[in-house]
Order: structure tokens, then C-alpha cells, then sequence
């Protein structure tokens, strides 16, 4: 329900915008104090009516305390003010997105490239709306915004865009050679190192030891948390919305609580290392409390609450020390058509990993071993599902997902896709139609340009 996963991403205003009645809220909404923040831009809003800025502000409020419907409101009311502002257009676009309204946003990206052709956004975020054909495509207008592109960045996400269009219509040689260039480009843009990840992971793995895992509290049953989690990509969102389908099953979407509760808990740190160290030695029972009380603040009356951030799997052995009641649980995929699928998607924050085919290799083997670390350490604490599972065998696997979770069965989780809450990942188009095989084994069709991929997931002893 959040906007920190929102894809694609709204467009910040200045932080003036609205004046100092907006800053005061938006102070409420980064403390974790969305009630108070709602309620409060409840008052202020009749007095922004006649300031576009400012309600494009007020929207940006509405997406970070989750509420889409209020969000269109407002980014409606600014588009109506300034019909011909491209970031009013824009916001509201990106809004539509979550909401699944794909036909009204792929109309409003139209305007906003009109107002503004070298919008790379815009040509990205339209071109991952849905699948393109000889007779809808924009591959021609694309290639001519990459040859007045100037800057780097521009050019990686219209890259993007390129290989996106290019692969809709079947041209993979072509789709490949834009996503290596756009890769390559982005990659450029970043100072990532993968050795840090997995310096990460492994100190995880030595400082939750079995030993200190032992302590662990027996899950008793009854409401709580659900953390789908796994590396992004891999079926996480498919497996969000089946669950949030359930009348039990609220999905607060793409969230960084759990990570600040560890935050507020922990204190600050020098650095990564001492921050872990510290993680072995925290009162857990008071991080459950403060990350059960940032959830809260959603204002979500489900006794089931969903958080879908999948790099929460770093967290697994703090998930089981301070949430008893908490459902795990893990998504996999084909390492190959994971790797792939990260490739190809532009991340707007965060998997800096994912431009680079080494990096893909050696983040997913460190992602495998602690995987492996929690499995053998907190045995039966997760509930494992396989993306490839789940396509061949939706109702089975479904089943045993909702009765693993606690749930009685409801013939509406096989209607995902009739889902009407909010998506707001890279995979929110994808989730509005009934499940498909198109991406099982897409890696295939680019199996020469993925051998340093595959050579790469060898070494790791992943393939």
C-alpha cells in the first residue's frame, strides 16, 4: 500500500510545495504517525484546492500512508488546474499504475511525452504497461529519443524501454542488444560492489547461529504478519496477491518497516558489520512490538497483514526471534530465468546487482546460502513455494499456501488477477491477468548472451 515500491515511481516535489501545512504532515508520515498524517491533511486539503503544486504534494502524502484512491483524487484535481503540466500527468499516471487503471495511464504517458519527447521515464513506464505488437508499438519513436538523448542515464532507461518493445514483438536479437547496452550504461552510473552484499550475508549467517536460533519462540497460531519474501523477481508479487485475495489477507505492499523497527531498536552503528553484531544481541520482543506497531499505523483492519519486501529475507532469523506468530514465507525461481528477469528489469532504487551478469551470479549464490543457513537453523519455519510449482499446478499449490499460512480456503484466491487492492512493483501489470507461462524458460531465448550468467551460477554451485 506504500509508495517506496511504487512503480513507476511519482515525481518529488519541491519540498515547499503546499507550504509549511504540508511540511508538518509529511513530518508525521516519515515518523511512522500516519493516522495523525491523514487526519491532518483531511484539514489542510480544502485550502490547497486552488494550487496544483501543492495538491501534487498532498498526493505524494496519500501514496507514502498508502491511500491510492486519495492520491488519484488529488493528482486529479492538479491535472485539471495544470492540464498541461508533465509531471502532474505524469504523478497521476504513475498512480494509475498501482490502481490498475493501465489504459488511462498509458494515455497520460502519450500526453506527457508530447509536452516533453525526451521524458525517458515516460517511454520506460509506458512501455512495461503491457505487451506491444507490430501495430502498437513505439520501437521507431524510442530509437529516436535514444539519438537526442545526452545524458547516460537517459539513454539506459530508454535502453530499457527498447528491449522491452523489441522482445514483445519477437525481436530478440535486437531486445538484447538495447538491454546490454542499457546495462552496461547503468552499471557505469553506480559505485556498487557485490563484495559488500555478500560480506553482508555471511556475517548474518555467523551471528545468527543455530545455537542463538534455538531460542526462537514457538509459533502458537492465530493473526499476524505475513512476510513473501525471496529474491525480487521471483514470484513474489504473484504469490502477494493470491494471498491478499483471501477476505482474511490485507498486503501492505513493498514496505521498509521492519527494516527501520530494526533501525529504532538497534541504534546507530559505525558501519554494516557492527549493526549485525548488535541485531544478535537485541531485545526482540520489543523490535516485534515497534515493528507491529508501524504496522498499524496503516490503518489496515485485516488480522492478516502482508509485508512483500523481499529482500526481508536477510531478516528471516529476526523475523522468528520477535514475531511468533509470523508466517514466512520463501519464493523461488529458476536461477536462470531469475537472473534473467532481474536483467531486464530497471530498478528505480535498490538490486544495484541486477546490471551486471557477474554481480547477478554471485549476489544469488550468497542469497542461496543463507537461504540454506535459515532452512537448516529454524527447520519448517518457512513455507516454500516454487514459482515454476505454482504455474503448472495453480490450484494445488495455492491450497497449500493458504492452509500453510492458517487460512481456510477461498475459491476467490485462484481469482488474483480480479484482485482490485493496489500493485505497486515492477510486476503490476503482470498480476491483472490470470496466470501465464510466457516467462517460464524466457532465458533460453538468449542462451549464448547469458553463458557468463550461467558460468557464473556454476561457480556458486547454484545450476
Amino acid at each position: 500500500m506504500t509508495q517506496p515500491g511504487l512503480s513507476p515511481p511519482i515525481r518529488h516535489g519541491a519540498a515547499s510545495w503546499g507550504g509549511a501545512g504540508l511540511d508538518a504532515v509529511r513530518a508525521l508520515t516519515q515518523r511512522g504517525r500516519r493516522g495523525e498524517a491523514d487526519e491532518a491533511l483531511r484539514r489542510l486539503e480544502p485550502s490547497l484546492a486552488g494550487d496544483a503544486q501543492a495538491l501534487q504534494g498532498a498526493g505524494e502524502i496519500h501514496l507514502a500512508n498508502g491511500r491510492y484512491a486519495d492520491a488519484v483524487r488529488c493528482y486529479r484535481q492538479a491535472v485539471a488546474l495544470a492540464p498541461n503540466s508533465a509531471g502532474a500527468l505524469y504523478n497521476l499516471a504513475a498512480a494509475l499504475v498501482a490502481t490498475g487503471d493501465h489504459a488511462e495511464a498509458e494515455a497520460l504517458f502519450d500526453r506527457v511525452i508530447v509536452l516533453d519527447p525526451s521524458d525517458a521515464d515516460a517511454f520506460y513506464n509506458r512501455a512495461i504497461l503491457k505487451r506491444w505488437t507490430p501495430e502498437t508499438n513505439h520501437v521507431a519513436a524510442l530509437i529516436e529519443a535514444v539519438s537526442r538523448a545526452r545524458r547516460p542515464g537517459g539513454q539506459a532507461v530508454l535502453s530499457y524501454a527498447l528491449a522491452k518493445e523489441l522482445e514483445d514483438l519477437g525481436d530478440h536479437p535486437a531486445a538484447w542488444e538495447w538491454l546490454a547496452r542499457g546495462a552496461a550504461l547503468r552499471r557505469s552510473l553506480l559505485s556498487y560492489r557485490v563484495e559488500a552484499d555478500l560480506e553482508t550475508m555471511a556475517q548474518i549467517a555467523e551471528a545468527f547461529s543455530a545455537e542463538l536460533l534455538k531460542s526462537a519462540p514457538t509459533p502458537q497460531g492465530g493473526a499476524g504478519p505475513i512476510f513473501v519474501l525471496g529474491l525480487p523477481r521471483s514470484g513474489t508479487t504473484l504469490v502477494d496477491r493470491i494471498l491478499s485475495a483471501h477476505s482474511q489477507v490485507e498486503s501492505l505492499g513493498e514496505i521498509s518497516d521492519f527494516a527501520l523497527a530494526l533501525t529504532e531498536t538497534a541504534g546507530p552503528a559505525p558501519d554494516k558489520a557492527a549493526l549485525v553484531a548488535r541485531c544478535a544481541r537485541l531485545d526482540f520482543g520489543a523490535l516485534g512490538q515497534t515493528y507491529l506497531g508501524r504496522q498499524r499505523t496503516y490503518g489496515a483492519r485485516a488480522p492478516f497483514l502482508i509485508d512483500k519486501t523481499p529482500a526481508n529475507f536477510l531478516y528471516i532469523g529476526l523475523i522468528a526471534l520477535s514475531l511468533p506468530n509470523a508466517r514466512i514465507v520463501h519464493v523461488r525461481r529458476d536461477p536462470m530465468d531469475n537472473g534473467y528477469a532481474l536483467l531486464k528489469t530497471m530498478f528505480r532504487t535498490g538490486c544495484p546487482y541486477s546490471y551486471s551478469q557477474s554481480d547477478i551470479a554471485r549476489y544469488t549464490g550468497a542469497y542461496r546460502r543463507l537461504m540454506e543457513h535459515w532452512r537448516t537453523t529454524l527447520p519448517g519455519r518457512m513455507i516454500e513455494i516454487d514459482y515454476e510449482a505454482l504455474i503448472d499446478n495453480q490450484s494445488g499449490e495455492s491450497r497449500r499456501l493458504v492452509s500453510a499460512a492458517g487460512l481456510d480456503w477461498e475459491p476467490g484466491c485462484l481469482a488474483f488477477h480480479a484482485n482490485r487492492a493496489p500493485a505497486a512493483t515492477a510486476s503490476a501489470a503482470q498480476v491483472r491477468r490470470p496466470i501465464y507461462r510466457d516467462s517460464l524458460g524466457l532465458w533460453r531465448r538468449y542462451e549464448a548472451q547469458l553463458a557468463p550468467l550461467a558460468q557464473g551460477l556454476r561457480a556458486e554451485g547454484v545450476l
